[in-house]
């Protein structure tokens, strides 16, 4: 990711907006840095992840749902990136557009505790790589004053 999307997430992040308006503004941020399909940003409470603001053709259809659920219930529990490849073929994926081949959740974790995901979507499969990985990680730290 190029250090001055980063710069614009971490400055994003750090505005004095609302949560959702800061989120949107992120998530348009990562979309048209990485060109992907779709982004959400959610937030993680005890009990369930709650969409923030997305970017993208289609609203999320699970705007709200347990915290253990999907290949974000997986990011969250393990506090690590979760790729999902070949999302027709993982049991975990909560079909969110029926043209998506591949989800990329990073976990934003502050003190120890995941707060929030960045969710990254791709119509193809095979989308995402180690690098990707690497670099939506940067982005989720950068996030991290979003949850403040």
């Amino acid at each position: 990711m190029p250090d001055d999307v980063l710069e614009g997430v971490r400055a994003t992040a750090d505005l004095r907006l609302p949560r959702h308006e800061r989120a949107k503004r992120i998530a348009e941020l990562v979309r048209g840095a990485t060109g992907r399909r779709w982004v959400g940003v959610y937030e993680v409470t005890p009990t369930e992840v709650v969409n923030l603001a997305w970017s993208g053709p289609a609203a999320p259809a699970y705007p709200r749902f347990p915290v253990g659920q999907g290949l974000t219930g997986a990011a969250v529990s393990t506090r690590e990136t979760v790729i999902s490849n070949d999302v027709a073929s993982d049991p975990r994926y909560l079909t969110a557009l029926a043209s998506t081949g591949s989800e990329l959740i990073v976990p934003v974790v502050v003190d120890g505790r995941v707060v929030g995901t960045l969710d990254v979507e791709d119509e193809r499969t095979n989308a995402f790589t180690e690098a990707d990985r690497r670099s939506l990680e940067r982005v989720a730290d950068a996030m991290a004053a979003l949850f403040d």
